[in-house]
C-alpha cells in the first residue's frame, strides 16, 4: 500500500480518536460544573436547615422560659396575707396603756402557710394614724417599694423573706444577747 492510501485510511480514525476525546473533555468539565452547581445548591440548602433548626431550638428555648415565668408569676399571685387588728387596753394603777395588736398570716390560696403572727404596737396618742402604725410593722409585707415598683412578685417575696430573717435575728439579739 502507498503512503498516501495509508494516510487517508488512519486520518479519519485519528479525527474520530481526537473527536472522541475532545467531547470526553467538553463533557467531563460540563459534568464537573453541573456538580459544583448542585453542591452549591446542596450547601445552600444544608445552611438553611441548621439555620432553621436553631432558630427553632432558641424559640423553644425562649417559649419554655416565658411558659416558665409566667407560671411562676402565676403561682407567686396564689400568695395572700391575710391581716386583721383589734385593740387592747392595759391598765394598772400607775398608767393605763392602750395598744393595737395586729395579727397576720400567709395563705397559698385557702390554705393556711403559718399561724398568727401577733405584733402588739402601743398606741400613745388617740390621734395616730393606725394604718401607718400597722403598715410599718408587718414581717409579711415591705416598707414601700419606692420609686421602682416595677419589682417581680418573687424578687418582692425574696426581699420579705430577707426582712423576716433579719427581723428574727434582731429579735434573738435582743432576747438571747446573740445572734446565730
Amino acid at each position: 500500500m502507498q503512503p498516501d492510501a495509508l494516510l487517508w485510511i488512519l486520518l479519519p480514525v485519528f479525527i474520530a480518536a481526537g473527536s472522541a476525546l475532545l467531547s470526553y473533555f467538553v463533557m467531563q468539565s460540563r459534568m464537573d460544573v453541573a456538580i459544583a452547581r448542585e453542591r452549591e445548591v446542596l450547601a445552600e440548602a444544608r445552611a438553611e436547615t441548621r439555620l432553621q433548626k436553631n432558630t427553632m431550638e432558641e424559640r423553644v428555648k425562649a417559649t419554655e422560659q416565658e411558659a416558665r415565668r409566667k407560671a411562676l408569676d402565676e403561682f407567686m399571685q396564689d400568695f395572700r396575707i391575710e391581716e386583721r387588728h383589734y385593740f387592747r387596753e392595759n391598765t394598772s394603777e400607775s398608767a393605763r396603756q392602750k395598744s393595737m395588736v395586729l395579727q397576720e398570716r400567709l395563705y397559698f390560696r385557702n390554705i393556711p402557710l403559718s399561724n398568727w403572727v401577733e405584733h402588739e404596737m402601743l398606741v400613745e396618742e388617740q390621734g395616730g394614724d393606725m394604718r401607718q402604725i400597722a403598715r410599718g410593722r408587718s414581717i409579711f409585707t415591705t416598707t414601700s417599694l419606692g420609686p421602682d415598683e416595677s419589682k417581680t412578685t418573687l424578687s418582692r417575696l425574696l426581699d420579705q423573706a430577707a426582712t423576716v430573717t433579719s427581723t428574727a435575728q434582731l429579735a434573738q439579739a435582743l432576747n438571747g444577747g446573740r445572734i446565730s
